[in-house]
């Protein structure tokens, strides 16, 4: 069988951004109405009193200094902390199924092919807008693609896992080309008046084209020379917003139906979790650690991603080797690989090799390793 390869990415990134600075205004704001509204409550201790933020802790603290969004308008209102999207009719597309489409055609316009070339369509993110019909469906007919489409939902490594369910549908004949896309509206899950975590994410959208080599019709390809999934369950990062949230009026609204996490437990045992398993791995495909020229990390925080290149390559990166993409763009949940790797490319040389990978809740990892071939 012939080799299975990426031959084209996209993205689609809002036009509004958000700097920290702006973010840490509207966030300070609300706090300083929220202490002097709950003033009695905080002198007799029966309330904690909220603490400001600054711009310089959130770089600090991830390396994010900003971040696109959809709707900067609600997310900058102190009233509201909250992007506001509204709903489309059901004969419009959908928000999502929009962005989807629009890092689709460039992924598409990318490898060279036409939506008549593509066979399946896998979306895979941390939060679908909706449970049915999926929106994998909603883009496969926007696009006009004949075949078979499904969701996917694996938290930050659902592009990852979606890559591997692609190569699989290859191998198993069931398709040719295949487009996994992220369409990530993280800011739609993001608690913004929570001090640790109201910085950590934007919106954006990616596509990956996947086919046989044998049909590739562009240069610059990648071959994928294997998938490696894990996952074990967690509640250090959770989310629990669902349709059953509305058999439970009573806790509907509360903090934990927005994205929640331990953050130091997080790096404690995801760091070296991810580390196992990339050099694992290279050692798997008789790779050598000093031939992997990229690591293109998940963009959830600075601090993760030198700990673990440097435990990965027994050093310390040069910053080409694990680009970084979280300080324009701060964490995307799935797309944030894909994002480095769309964007940190093209500079690598025939029979290169590399790795795009993902980590988060679930916990989950996804890693697939690659070389450039002609």
């Amino acid at each position: 069988m012939s080799k299975i390869v990426i031959s084209g990415t996209g993205l689609y990134t809002p036009e509004q951004k958000i700097s920290n600075s702006e973010l840490v205004a509207t966030f300070n704001k609300y706090v300083e109405e929220f202490n002097r509204s709950h003033e009695v409550e905080i002198s007799s201790g029966e309330v904690e009193a909220l603490t400001a933020s600054s711009a310089e802790f959130i770089a600090k603290a991830s390396g994010i200094n900003s971040r696109y969004v959809m709707d900067r308008a609600g997310i900058l209102d102190s009233n509201l902390m909250c992007p506001q999207i509204p709903e489309r009719p059901n004969a419009e597309i959908s928000i999502q199924a929009e962005m989807a489409v629009q890092a689709a055609k460039m992924a598409l316009e990318n490898a060279n092919k036409r939506a008549a070339d593509v066979d399946a369509v896998i979306v895979g993110c941390s939060n679908l807008q909706r449970a049915y019909p999926a929106i994998s469906i909603e883009v496969q007919d926007a696009l006009g693609i004949d075949g078979f489409a499904f969701d996917i939902n694996v938290a930050c490594s659902s592009a990852t896992f979606g890559i591997q369910m692609a190569v699989d549908t290859i191998r198993n004949q069931n398709a040719k080309a295949v487009l996994v896309i992220s369409p990530e509206i993280t800011t739609g899950h993001l608690n913004f008046t929570d001090r640790d975590s109201h910085f950590i994410f934007g919106d954006v959208a990616t596509a990956i084209l996947i086919e046989e080599e044998s049909s590739a019709n562009v240069s610059g390809l990648f071959e994928i020379i294997e998938t490696k999934l894990f996952t074990q369950f967690s509640n250090n990062i959770r989310n629990n917003f669902g349709f059953l949230n509305r058999a439970d009026e009573v806790n509907s609204r509360n903090a934990d139906k927005l994205f929640k996490q331990n953050g130091r437990k997080v790096f404690k045992e995801v760091c070296p979790a991810v580390v196992t398993q990339i050099s694992d791995q290279l050692q798997r495909n008789d790779v050598p650690v000093d031939q992997i020229k990229r690591l293109w990390l998940h963009q959830a925080n600075i601090n993760m991603n030198q700990l673990i290149s440097k435990k990965v390559l027994g050093r310390e990166p040069e910053p080409n080797e694990a680009p970084i993409v979280l300080d324009e763009y701060a964490n995307t949940s799935s797309a944030g690989s894909i994002i480095a790797f769309h964007l940190h490319r093209e500079d690598l040389n025939e029979g290169d090799t590399g790795v795009i990978c993902s980590f988060g809740a679930g916990y989950s990892i996804g890693s697939v390793l690659v070389r450039r071939c002609g």
